[in-house]
């Protein structure tokens, strides 16, 4: 089952989504024509007056990494979506770029001074690589609302408790009201370890909350000491500690040790973020919040598989709930690409021009179907010449000239793809 299709007019109004199959046939007897293909929309060629319209819920469940995104008419999911983040790409560049910078101030080169420190953050900054997170889910929900008629959002509002995670034994009321502390930990455990069992990997299994260090030897209850485990693994481990367990596998012992210190930076990255998302989105259309529980429990009632665009559509109260798609839209945020004029060599001398203006009417990273294999891939034009670099993902770039290659979406900073 595939996503349904986007349905707009001659006047641009979003009308119902529908199956791709109605899609298909309108297409073939020339009553609409593609406007777009990521998402995947068609115009008509006629404007509809007062069209009957059944309004849909963009649901959303944010992620550090990955955010995943549903259309709900009617108590049916009709269209899923996948959002892979690169906030730590922008991390990973912001450091880099910070340490060029100090190093040019220690070296003979072109100085540059360093700025007074009296800047002030504005109320409600975020860093670069959490900003991302909000206006790329906000550039995609004004995408949505174009080609859907959209009613409300549905955003699940999840909050992780990072001081009771590390410090159990802490006390106050404010860390005695809530009751959601035992399924935060395991939530974050499962999304931690990958839903897998820490020692054998077994997969789609109950697991069970693990002390890797016996509590009967000292071990404590912070997160860095917990992990999951498997029934059979668990009783095989008992109070052992893990140097002895593991004492004939030392690469996994390795393995275990440093995952088990990884910081909680997903948890935070959530946290950081959703507040500023809701206050984003609460200004273009009405918005409904839910609880991570909520979700899980939906999700468990319905029997659906633990992906992110079904968590999305589990998001508030439902009663019901049918699939109507099981192909959901992948989606890699990619950046727009750098503003350098010119690539150097490993000595800094410039030897190819990059121009940020079109070539013959096409950019880089432009997506284009070769008409002579059928095949889409990625363009690069050149300047001096018809033929265009021509790279279809997994196979090496070929040279074609551009009366081969057929446009089929512009560069907007995203790969894409389908769940198979």
């Amino acid at each position: 089952m595939q996503n349904y299709v986007f349905v707009i007019d001659t006047k641009f109004q979003p009308l119902n989504p529908i199956p791709p199959k109605k899609a298909r046939r309108l297409l073939d007897k020339g009553k609409a024509a593609v406007f777009r293909m990521y998402p995947f929309t068609i115009i008509l060629k006629t404007a509809i007056n007062n069209p009957t319209i059944s309004p849909c819920q963009i649901k959303i469940d944010p992620g550090s990494k990955v955010t995943g995104f549903a259309l709900v008419q009617n108590n049916q999911v009709i269209w899923g979506m996948e959002l892979e983040h690169r906030g730590g790409l922008i991390k990973r560049k912001l450091e880099s770029r910070r340490a060029v910078r100090r190093g040019r101030r220690n070296r003979n080169t072109r100085y540059r001074k360093p700025r007074f420190l009296n800047r002030r953050r504005k109320e409600g900054w975020l860093a670069p690589s959490l900003e991302h997170r909000v206006l790329t889910i906000e550039t995609w929900v004004k995408r949505l609302i174009k080609f859907c008629p959209i009613n409300e959002f549905w955003v699940e509002r999840v909050k992780f408790d990072t001081q009771k995670m590390q410090n159990p034994e802490i006390n106050g009321v404010e860390y005695q009201q809530g009751e959601l502390v035992g399924y935060e930990v395991r939530e974050y455990l499962l999304e931690k370890w990958g839903r897998e069992c820490a020692y054998c990997g077994k997969q789609s299994v109950p697991l069970q909350i693990e002390h890797i260090y016996p509590k009967s030897k000292g071990g404590s209850d912070r997160i860095s000491n917990l992990c999951l485990a498997c029934d059979k693994c668990n009783q095989r481990k008992g109070n052992k500690s893990i140097e002895d367990f593991l004492k004939k596998k030392p690469s996994l012992l390795q393995k275990i040790k440093s995952k088990a210190k990884q910081p909680l930076r997903d948890a935070a990255a959530v946290n950081s973020t959703r507040n500023k998302l809701v206050k984003v989105l609460k200004r273009i259309k009405p918005i409904v919040t839910g609880t991570g529980a909520q979700t899980k429990y939906n999700r468990t009632k319905l029997g659906f598989p633990k992906e992110h665009w079904i968590d999305a559509a589990c998001v508030g109260d439902i009663e019901m709930l049918t699939l109507k798609t099981s192909q959901p839209l992948l989606v890699t945020c990619k950046g727009q690409g750098g503003r350098q004029k010119a690539a150097l060599n490993k000595y800094g001398y410039p030897i190819r021009h990059n121009p940020l203006r079109p070539i013959k009417g096409w950019c880089s990273g432009d997506i284009a179907k070769n008409i002579l294999t059928g095949k889409f891939g990625r363009v690069n034009p050149r300047s001096k010449s018809n033929s265009f670099n021509y790279t279809v993902p997994g196979e090496k770039a070929i040279s074609l000239h551009v009366k081969n290659l057929v446009r089929i979406h512009r560069k907007d900073g995203y790969t894409y793809g389908f769940c198979q």
